[in-house]
């Protein structure tokens, strides 16, 4: 394809080590394998409620404890949440620096109030950073990358996305945005290496 003018990113599984799946199925009561908890994450409607913006992190907390049928108090699960993003993972911040100097950079994750804050202090490592808490509008929707590239001021054929669920990268794909799959840093150094967009 063309070279692109924007790199958009997921955070969570692409540049950000995000232990979310583990802690789950490491919780006492939880009988779920990581591939069930994802799929049951993703399902949720409390989650989706709270990256949506729609809900606080109190009443989400309170929800999602009864939802999964957690053995502990909403607080103690919503201190435990907050832990959950580790950040970048090493040589990401080396990595967009670079790629900072061809082309602008910005994120685009499914994320909340609880960890934006944490996000928010990555955000300086891009040119655009967007969170569907505060787009109102969550990935795989259209609508929310129909809200991200607004606010990036790009088309949708001047942007490749980079993600880690197959789900966004073929929603992304059916809007008319080149994507690519990925797990990890160094999926992402090769799709980028073979595309002829990192040396």
């Amino acid at each position: 394809m063309a070279r692109p003018e924007l790199l958009l990113f997921d955070l969570g599984g692409v540049l950000i080590d995000n232990v979310a799946f583990e802690r789950l199925s490491a919780t006492p009561g939880i009988r779920l394998n990581a591939t069930e908890i994802k799929s049951k994450w993703l399902a949720s409607s409390t989650v989706r409620s709270f990256e949506l913006g729609a809900t606080s992190a109190e009443a989400f907390a309170r929800a999602f404890v009864k939802e999964w049928s957690l053995p502990v108090e909403p607080e103690v699960f919503l201190a435990e949440f907050a832990g959950w993003p580790k950040g970048f993972y090493p040589g990401v911040p080396e990595l967009l620096s670079l790629l900072r100097q061809q082309f602008r950079v910005a994120c685009l994750s499914n994320s909340n109030s609880v960890h934006w804050e944490k996000f928010g202090q990555l955000a300086e490592h891009f040119d655009v950073a967007l969170s569907s808490h505060l787009l109102q509008a969550i990935k795989p929707d259209a609508l929310c990358f129909e809200r991200a590239l607004k606010a990036c001021g790009e088309s949708r054929q001047n942007v490749v996305f980079f993600d880690d669920s197959l789900e966004n990268v073929v929603a992304a794909r059916h809007f008319g945005i080149e994507a690519f799959h990925v797990c990890g840093l160094d999926q992402v150094n090769r799709a980028l290496v073979q595309s002829g967009w990192l040396q």
